[in-house]
Formats: structure tokens, sequence, C-alpha cells
């Protein structure tokens, strides 16, 4: 039984797999460490199968190093389970070597404990190793200690009431309550009523008395959502709370003190709305005191596939399902997205996916759906980042980004399904020649993997340094 506490060394590759044409993954060599720790020789374990040297590895070492060498891409930190009842440890899967005749395929695997690689930093709920995100994290902490009122902005969807709750755990109001409550949720003529409260009979309908959230956040944080979408009346009555502590309820003349924290957030500038005098000026230097700015998902795409693997753990938990990862692809897929609904639109994404899907692993091709209703009104999106903003693109038709890779249903996936048969010669020279002779660029601009382009030089009887002649 291996012992997960083990450190077993980064410098050397713990286990190096080959995959000889026309059979399965085998050892190719162990290091002492590991053999030791499986309780057999580095001579028994050498020209096994993987998939008798660890049967039940959960994901299977074997689809992870296929998935390497169809994707021309290394995975790192992946969980993987090597033996039951044992914790998960951490698997880096890189390409080792690939011969020139393209029969032999060999990836090294590199196994490290949990600790040798930081976790994403789960702030309250909000996740992010990025810098902006940091400097979000660092704001929070910073401005919890005070009682002055914040403004948090940032586009619909980026998770702007997680940031006001992560405010009020960290101040000195976490044991009192957390209100919220979005101003475009309920109709002018009931805001006021929602917020100050009202007294039995003040208005049609006003049958008893009732608390509004401001007597209901006493002691504690009230968060008020699209802020900058408040009526004008509504914001002199808040502008009067927030200067003396005091409410005072629809049909009453009684003033109420009330200690809140008020934390606003808005999607819309409200200097600009101050400027068209949609917003009142004396309430806008009263409320941005302190400012906290949640970027959009598309400017942290480093945090997209923290964020997601967070959604699909929770989702697979939720539903019952078998998914545990999600394929480099379809990672590179995601990160590509502009994210026009932010992190909201990805847990949506994420979770259709997950309720969808029958397999451990989700690829590209479970979003092909999804796609195909964005491309139905693509042109209402915004345009994609460059793809030279990427180590290298997607290698899935993305309408909106501008590239015109393999779309979804033709990709590439570990089994060699769903490759394109309409490759001449004459093509594989031309893309050969425009990627000054690198053959992952070359896969790249015939919307490929680099290993079917391999497999389609070996039907057309075409070596590498034939290809430019």
């Amino acid at each position: 039984m291996i012992n997960s506490n083990i450190y077993l060394p980064v410098i050397t590759p713990d286990l190096v797999l080959v995959l000889p044409a026309n059979s399965d993954w085998k050892v190719h060599s162990v290091s002492e460490r590991l053999s030791t720790i499986l309780g057999r020789s580095v001579s028994q374990l050498r020209g096994c199968p993987v998939s008798g040297v660890f049967p039940d590895a959960a994901p299977s070492l074997a689809d992870l190093a296929t998935e390497v060498v169809e994707g021309g891409q290394d995975l790192f930190a992946i969980r993987i389970r090597l033996v039951p009842q044992q914790a998960d440890v951490l698997a880096d899967i890189q390409l080792a070597g690939l011969t020139d005749d393209y029969q032999s395929r060999q990836v090294q695997v590199v196994l490290r404990s949990a600790g040798d690689v930081p976790e994403a930093e789960d702030f309250h709920q909000l996740v992010g190793t990025s810098v902006v995100m940091r400097e979000v994290f660092r704001k929070i902490r910073l401005y919890a200690a005070s009682d002055a009122t914040v403004i948090i902005t940032g586009e619909t969807g980026a998770g702007k009431e997680l940031v006001a709750h992560a405010l009020h755990l960290e101040s000195r109001r976490h044991d009192k309550v957390f209100a919220a409550l979005n101003c475009t949720a309920i109709s002018e003529q009931l805001l006021e009523s929602e917020l100050f409260g009202h007294e039995r009979g003040a208005f049609t309908g006003a049958v008893r008395e009732h608390r509004g959230y401001f007597e209901r956040a006493d002691g504690g944080t009230l968060f008020l959502d699209e802020l900058g979408d408040m009526p004008l009346s509504t914001q002199s009555k808040l502008l009067r709370v927030l200067e003396d502590g005091q409410v005072v309820r629809v049909g009453s003349e009684v003033p109420r003190k009330v200690d809140v924290r008020v934390v606003g957030a808005t999607n819309v500038a409200l200097e600009q709305a101050v400027v068209k005098k949609e917003f009142r000026a004396d309430l806008y230097h009263r409320l941005a005191v302190l400012r906290i700015h949640l970027p959009p998902l598309r400017d942290r795409a480093e945090d997209i596939p923290l964020l997601a693997e967070r959604f699909l753990v929770q989702f697979s938990h939720q539903y019952g399902k078998l998914a545990r990862r999600l394929t480099l692809e379809a990672v590179r897929l995601l990160q590509s997205y502009l994210w026009p609904g932010n992190v909201r639109e990805l847990r949506n994404v994420i979770e259709r996916v997950v309720v969808e899907s029958e397999t451990e692993a989700i690829g590209a091709r479970a979003f092909a759906e999804w796609i195909r209703e964005r491309r139905q009104f693509a042109a209402d999106l915004p345009v994609a980042r460059p793809a030279s903003s990427f180590a290298s693109p997607p290698p899935v038709a993305l309408p909106w980004s501008g590239r015109v890779d393999t779309p979804p249903h033709e990709s590439v996936v570990p089994g060699g399904r769903g490759q394109r048969k309409d490759l001449s010669e004459e093509v594989i020279r031309r893309a050969y020649a425009a990627a000054d002779g690198n053959l992952s660029a070359t896969a790249r601009h015939l919307g490929i993997h680099r290993a079917t382009l391999y497999r389609h030089l070996q039907q057309l009887g075409l070596k590498r340094a034939e290809l430019l002649d």
C-alpha cells in the first residue's frame, strides 16, 4: 500500500511510461523509492502494463498519459489516488519523448505530496491566486477594522455580495446580522418601507408595523446591492440615516437609533450618474469613503481553473456524479471565453456539464451545446482577447474569439475518435511551412491535436524531414 505521507522527490521522475505502437501503456522505468513503496522490485515492474500495476488508480493513470500525448500539453498537480483506501497524491504528467518515426511515445510521472503545491486562497468563499484578487483580499482585511461605508464596484455576477459578506465576517460585527437588499428587486413604492420600515396604517395594505432592513441589521452590516439604481427620493432619506444614524419609519415621526455599517455595490459608474443628476453628489461622497473594485473574470483568467474545480467538486457531490476533473482542453476553452456573466455564468455552466456528464473527466465536448448557444448571439458579446495572449490557442472553435480551429464536434479526444479526414499532403505541407517547421504549431493551424497529425503523417507515408521538400 502506498503511504501518501512519503515525500517523493521532484528532481527525477518516479515513473516513466511508454506507449508502443498498437499496444497499451507500460512501465518503462520506475524510481527505487516508488518500487519500494509498491513492494516490488524495479525489474519486476519494468515492462508491466500500467493497468496491472495501478489497476484501481483514480483517475486512470493510463488515461492521463494518453491525454498528455493526444493534447500535446503537460498536466500539473493532478490529484490522483493510486491505491484504494489511500489519500490522494499530486501527479505531474509530462511528455518525455517521441521518436522521429512517431511510433514510440513516452511520458514521465512525478509524484509529490499535497503540501508541495500552494493551495488556492479561499477567503470566505472568494477564490483566487491572481494579483488582482490578492489585492481584493488585502483591502477586505484592511477595511474590516473600520466602520466607514464601503462601495464595491464590479460587473454583474462578479461576486460583489461575497466581498461584502467577507467584510462583515472579518469585522467586529461578525457575530451580528448581515442583511442584504437588492435595490432593483423591489418597486420604488416599497423600497422605503423595506429600508426604513413602516407603521400600521401608513398606507393601503400596511396592516401591521414592519421593521425595515436598517432596524433588522442593527449592530451588524447592511449590504445594498445595485445602489446606483436607487430612486432619488430614497437616496435623500438614505443620506439622512447615514448622517445621523437614525431611521424614521414610513407613517411615523419617531426616530429610532441604529448602529449599522452600510456596504453598497454597483455595476454602474456612480461618478457618471452624479454628472447626469441620476445620483446625489452628497450621497456619493458620503458612501464612497472606501472602495473595493472586484475585477471581471476575463481579467483574471488564471483563476478560472481554480473556480471551475471548486464548482466541479461542489456539483459532483450535490448531484452524486462521477466527475472529478476537467481535461486540459476544457480548461483552455474556458480560459479563452470572456465571461460576460462573470463567475455566476461560469458556475452555471459547470453545473450544467456536471449534471449532463456521466464520466470522470469532463472534456471540451461537454461544452459543445453551450458554445452553440453562445454562437446564436455572438455578435452581441464583447470581442475576445487576442490569441497571442495565450501560450497556445485552444483547439476548439470559439466564434467570438475569431479563431478557426476545430469545432467541438470534430475535436480529438484520447482514443483517436472524431479526427478530421480531409487533410491532404498538400494541406499539411502548407501548414508546416506556415508554422516554420514546428509540428505543434502545424497541428494548431490545422485545428487538430499533434498526435492526430502524427497519424496522418503515418497514413501518408511522410516523415518530418520530407515536409519542406
